[in-house]
């Protein structure tokens, strides 16, 4: 029985658009994510999960410790609910959400902000903080060869003493710095697509081994670190390897969406999708779903599309890719297909797939075990 049957068999009763999670393929992707991790403990990324059973259900994993959150309110949300060690990896100007951690003696202790600039002291360190706020230092760790930039744009945090400067300020500020980031996009986020790829991918890392050290080492020389963050599901077994890092983020991998079907190293099981009910049959060799226009992040291409998957033959139409209400979908498999049949669908990213459901049906073996609400399900919404 395929992955397909067991989803089929398991929600025969429920109709679609629905989303499932396999948690036999969600807790092989774990386990795999500790293995790759090699001893160092990983701190979940909750916006490639967006649910927080299984945030829960991924920290209850050995190998697993703390939150990476992405909004401040969302951190103050998981805290009042009983979680730990938020750590909130991207800046952030909600005054009234960070002045509320400040505020609470316990949110203040659990959450962790990012900084990366004067700018963003400036604006903590205008705040009342009645029981201080912690900071973590964001520092870049893109690949420049000359003009070339390879990684994503976010901190101007680069050197030794750019991270030193922004770290004394913080201090001078009153605020608390007791951690730095290392998100080393261009290797956890690029699929090994090349011989050209693969060249980049080891000389970042050897590039990034060296200054991570440099600047880890002067940070140590004047805060005292209780964590440095680094990496993603697509390098655990590479930035796992370096001593100065102390905890590794990951996320996406428990899903296993598309992105991650192009990396040499490892295969994520795909562990959650959708399905889509077909609802039409414009002519022969082609099918129409109803639903379908949930487009990943990142470059306007077809590598964000949702794919159809478990059936052989069954593609998008290149012209219209996945539809705002219906999804048109051709191949020599749709001649199989007929109104009111299903077809899965596998999301290019993780997390974001849960901004479109209200609840993830939880599936083991052909069962369905559970049914559980995303934070769109619990009426959350953090941008």
């Amino acid at each position: 029985m395929t992955s397909v049957d067991r989803w089929d068999a398991a929600t025969a009763d429920l109709q679609p658009p629905l989303a499932v999670v396999d948690l036999d393929a969600f807790d092989a992707n774990a386990a795999d994510l500790v293995r790759r991790a090699g001893g160092t403990p990983i701190r979940i990324a909750s916006k490639s999960v967006r649910c927080r059973s299984l945030l829960q259900r991924a920290l209850a994993t050995e190998g697993f410790r703390g939150v990476m959150a992405y909004a401040v309110r969302e951190a103050a949300w998981l805290v009042a609910e009983g979680y730990e060690d938020v750590f909130v990896a991207y800046p952030s100007v909600d005054r009234a959400a960070i002045g509320e951690i400040a505020a609470d003696e316990r949110l203040a202790a659990q959450v962790t902000l990012t900084v990366d600039s004067a700018e963003h002291v400036d604006l903590l360190a205008s705040l009342d903080r009645p029981h201080g706020l912690r900071v973590a230092v964001d520092v870049d760790s893109s690949l420049r060869l000359g003009r070339v930039h390879l990684g994503v744009r976010r901190s101007p945090v680069r050197t030794p003493e750019d991270a030193v400067a922004v770290a004394r300020a913080a201090q001078a500020a009153g605020l608390s710095v007791v951690g730095t980031m290392f998100y080393d996009a261009q290797i956890a986020g690029l699929p090994d697509s090349s011989p050209a790829v693969r060249v980049v991918k080891r000389r970042s890392a050897a590039s990034l081994l060296e200054r991570r050290a440099a600047v880890v080492a002067a940070l140590r020389e004047v805060a005292d670190l209780e964590f440095v963050n680094a990496g993603g599901t697509g390098s655990l077994h590479v930035t796992g390897r370096d001593p100065v890092v102390t905890e590794l983020a990951a996320g996406s991998g428990l899903y296993g969406p598309t992105l991650f079907d192009g990396y040499d190293d490892f295969s994520p099981r795909p562990a959650a999708a959708y399905a889509l009910s077909v609802v039409r049959r414009p002519g022969p060799g082609f099918a129409t779903a109803f639903g379908g226009g949930y487009v990943a992040s990142g470059p306007a291409s077809r590598s964000r599309l949702p794919r159809p998957y478990g059936r052989p033959g069954v593609g998008l139409v290149a012209r219209e890719g996945v539809g705002e209400v219906q999804t048109p979908l051709q191949g020599r498999g749709t001649r199989d297909l007929r109104v009111g049949d299903r077809v899965w669908f596998r999301y290019a990213k993780a997390g974001e797939m849960c901004e479109r459901f209200d609840t993830l049906h939880l599936v083991r073996g052909g069962q369905l075990v559970d049914t559980v609400p995303t934070y769109r399900g619990e009426g959350r919404n953090f941008g």
